[in-house]
């Protein structure tokens, strides 16, 4: 098998961050999960996993901080080095969402070797080292593992100044969302899995999930913005509805600003919906509105390195629009954050 004859979507079930575990399941995994740093070490934990945030922190002294992550998932694309592209940006994402600049990427590969030739995974490797030379930082090495289905990421490493990390859970009342790349790639990936999207829409997708948001280091910079997390397997209401519980508060959306991409109202006509949006929304309904069909596909779209959910105090609104415009990145508030109203915080959409 050479790799201009294999489909490599054909090895997933649940392609890109749509095989993630939903919002409420990983909460029932991480439930009472200790953080915190041991006493016996020097290390200072600033983030863990109890807000379910985008990377650990810790402080190294100096006013700096060390983040890591990881993220890794099944072939969302057919073309092997674009799989290693989206995966690669996915992961570099994490680092970004708080903030920081990515320093060193570690690959995690799992292979099924009596399926798929080594030479196909040589092609992923080679997709990822491209993106992470143009986030100027080495892919060093790796993990791999003989396993029956194909998977792929990074576990990437990066700095930040401390008074520069952005977390999901600081958000404050009356801030300004912005959203920076619009939304469906779930919804495109899986009509192209069943032969149903266009060309034009699976290049734009897959575009999309190759561009880095590499703005999120420039942003942490300005003290007008408050909060900051990626939009990717939990679609924008789980990670909209994490910032919420975090920050203590409740979210108006216009749904006429929200960037989409693709005939999205078609494919979601036939049925062209990962399995991921049921379990998404299934996780977060108590936070949601009432939904039309659509509505609710396009808010619970798991998306694959989607773009930036941003928190942005109302003086620096401008500011942040004219930013995002210069990096040709949407660049209209999405919506407002206000005091919540009970203790399950509410999101209101508007026409």
């Amino acid at each position: 098998m050479t790799t201009d004859s294999i489909r490599l979507t054909q090895f997933s079930p649940a392609a890109g961050c749509g095989c993630k575990l939903s919002p409420d399941i990983l909460r029932r995994i991480l439930s009472g999960v200790e953080t915190g740093t041991p006493e016996n070490t020097q290390a200072s934990l600033l983030v863990g996993n109890d807000s379910r945030d985008d990377s650990a922190a810790v402080d190294i002294g100096n006013g700096r901080a060390l983040l890591s992550t990881t993220d890794f998932f099944t072939p969302i694309v057919d073309d092997p080095r674009e799989f290693g592209e989206i995966a690669a940006t996915n992961a570099i994402s994490d680092i970004y969402a708080m903030g920081g600049t990515p320093t060193v990427a570690i690959a995690i590969l799992g292979w099924p070797v009596d399926k798929l030739a080594p030479e196909v995974a040589r092609e992923v490797l080679s997709g990822a080292r491209a993106i992470c030379s143009k986030a100027g930082i080495t892919l060093a090495g790796g993990h791999s593992i003989d396993i029956s289905e194909p998977i792929f990421g990074l576990a990437v490493s990066g700095l930040v100044d401390i008074n520069h990390l952005r977390r999901n859970d600081t958000a404050i009342d009356g801030d300004a969302l912005f959203l920076t790349k619009p939304l469906g790639v779930g919804i495109i990936s899986t009509a192209g899995k069943r032969a149903r999207a266009t060309q034009q829409d699976l290049t734009l997708a897959s575009d999309s999930m190759r561009t880095l948001n590499n703005i999120g280091a420039e942003l942490s910079s300005l003290e007008g913005v408050t909060a900051m997390t990626d939009v990717t397997g939990f679609g924008l209401a789980g990670h909209l509805s994490e910032m919420m519980r975090g920050s203590g508060l409740d979210a108006s959306i216009d749904w006429s600003a929200i960037p989409t991409m693709g005939d999205l109202e078609r494919y979601i006509a036939e049925g062209c919906v990962p399995g991921g949006t049921d379990r998404n929304f299934g996780s977060i309904a108590t936070h949601l509105p009432p939904l039309t069909d659509f509505q609710r596909a396009v808010l619970c779209d798991p998306q694959t390195s989607g773009g930036l959910l941003i928190a942005v105090r109302p003086d620096a609104r401008d500011e942040i629009a004219s930013r995002l415009h210069a990096a040709g990145l949407p660049g209209r508030p999405i919506g407002e954050l206000s005091i919540a109203t009970s203790d399950q915080p509410k999101l209101t959409l508007r026409a």
